[in-house]
């Protein structure tokens, strides 16, 4: 697989740089009911055969992505964590202690 087809798998979806896997199986579901000759008599054998092909790459590269489980990608990825550690110790937006008192 290259990077061209990888995008190019990205375009047929819709999707964008990040996808969740749930988010890459619900389009093809969608795009699936869409487009399959069985439900549509008109529809495009060759669109069905492009998105099948799509969500082939999609699945393989996901299949063999190497999760990093960094901190700096968790906080990344859930940015309430983030922002917890960031203002927690504000007593306006964290919650926390008023600073002063004892």
């Amino acid at each position: 697989m290259t990077y061209r087809e990888l995008q190019e798998a990205l375009a047929v979806f819709g999707l964008g740089e990040r996808a969740t896997l749930k988010q890459i199986r619900t389009r093809h579901r969608e795009l699936a009911k869409a487009h399959h000759p069985d439900r549509h008599a008109a529809a495009d054998a060759q669109a069905m055969q492009r998105i099948n092909a799509a969500y082939r790459i999609l699945a393989d590269y996901c299949s063999t992505y190497r999760y990093c489980f960094s901190e700096a990608e968790f906080l990344e990825q859930v940015p309430e964590e983030r922002l917890r550690r960031q203002f927690g110790w504000d007593p306006v937006w964290g919650g926390g202690p008023e600073q002063g008192s004892a």
